[in-house]
């Protein structure tokens, strides 16, 4: 698969995101999807380096300060960045890269990245966003408050992007993924 571009996937908390590029590496190993740096704790489960890289408040600071970050942003209290280096490298070999980020860094990434591919991943409706959120039963409710305050700002942020996939079938958000991935916009 020819990588012509960086391809973005965002969209609010609670829409799929880490579902469907779950399955998108499941199923095509060969996209490298860039691992964010957290300052949020772990969640149960969740390790470091595959995940996320974790790391605390001053540790995030230096990455700032020395340009190490493509993007970054604060959500929910915690902030989030794509180290740079590593995206750079995987586009300059050619592979096809994949960044799952938030609407603050997909705007950062464009800015920077002009050429890179945005995909905004929507809910079939506010209502069932709501449901997946409050079904993950993994933070408490002013948390949950906070993320669907955020999630009426990006989806109203959705015409920013390239283009709108419906998550209502995590294959076929998948499949038109690596369409898109493969696609040449030069041609």
């Amino acid at each position: 698969m020819p990588l012509t571009r960086l391809t973005v996937l965002s969209g609010p908390s609670g829409v799929g995101k880490s579902t469907v590029v779950a399955e998108l590496r499941r199923a095509h190993p060969e996209v490298w999807l860039s691992v964010s740096v957290t300052t949020r704790k772990p969640r149960p489960g969740e390790i470091h380096g595959v995940e996320y890289f974790f790391a605390d408040d001053a540790e995030f600071d230096r990455l700032i300060a020395g340009g190490d970050l493509l993007e970054w942003a604060e959500f929910a209290g915690n902030r989030y960045g794509t180290p740079r280096v590593a995206v750079e490298e995987r586009l300059a070999k050619g592979e096809p890269t994949l960044l799952e980020i938030d609407l603050q860094g997909a705007r950062q990434v464009r800015s920077s990245m002009p050429e890179a591919l945005l995909v905004f991943l929507a809910p079939p409706t506010w209502e069932e966003l709501e449901r997946r959120l409050r079904g993950r039963g993994t933070e408490p409710p002013d948390v949950i408050a906070r993320r669907l305050e955020a999630g009426r700002v990006e989806m109203a942020a959705e015409k920013e992007f390239d283009l709108t996939l419906v998550n209502t079938s995590v294959q076929e958000v998948c499949r038109r993924l690596i369409d898109l991935m493969a696609d040449d916009p030069t041609s």
